[in-house]
């Protein structure tokens, strides 16, 4: 199991930077549940005119992504997209050693009749809670597509390089939050007719 000494039990997250419209926040040694905990709170409790774009440094392990962009759909009514850094664990779909972490990215849109319609895609074939669970091999975690696998791992370099070209060391999280002009979720749901959607328990 993956160890990270620069985690301290007693630290709180802090918002380091604000300007119109951005955020950035350091960890600052806590885990990045709380970081991202603190995130949300913030934006609930103040919600963004019209977005905001927030950026986190020093944000491991943040655990299932959806449960922050849900949390941001109900409570506060934003549409929010989030991915998350960490270590290397895909390889190219051509094989060689891990190079891009599984990346996830969730996005959550609310709808004022019921139910956000939530999405959370890891870019792996398994996750990495798979491996570490015994569910699933190590040679398992690769990019998911099996023939089009390339297609997961570009979008996994892609957000990986977005949150690292934001986030000066470390794992980070880049978060982007905004009030809806309109909801399209309940004609989306008439039109699927019962069918399970992504978010639906």
């Amino acid at each position: 199991m993956e160890r990270f000494p620069d985690l301290d039990p007693s630290a709180q997250p802090r918002l380091a930077a604000e300007q119109p419209g951005f955020e950035r926040w350091d960890g600052n040694g806590a885990l990045g549940y709380l970081t991202l905990a603190a995130i949300c709170r913030q934006l609930i409790e103040d919600p963004p005119r019209p977005a905001k774009v927030v950026v986190a440094s020093h944000c491991f392990p943040t655990g299932a992504l959806g449960y922050w962009v849900r949390m941001l759909a109900e409570r506060a009514g934003l549409v929010a997209l989030l991915t998350a850094t960490s270590p290397a664990r895909l390889p190219h779909p051509e094989g060689g050693p891990p190079l891009v972490g599984t990346t996830p990215l969730a996005i959550a849109v609310p709808d004022p009749e019921g139910e956000p319609i939530v999405a959370d895609v890891s870019m792996g074939a398994v996750t990495y809670g798979d491996v570490i669970a015994g569910l699933a091999r190590p040679e398992d975690l690769v990019p998911f597509g099996g023939d089009q696998a390339h297609k997961a791992f570009a979008l996994a370099l892609g957000l990986q390089l977005a949150v690292e070209s934001c986030v000066a060391e470390g794992y980070g999280a880049l978060l982007v939050a905004l009030v809806p002009e309109t909801s399209t979720v309940s004609a989306l749901r008439a039109r699927a007719a019962g069918l399970r959607l992504p978010g639906d328990s």
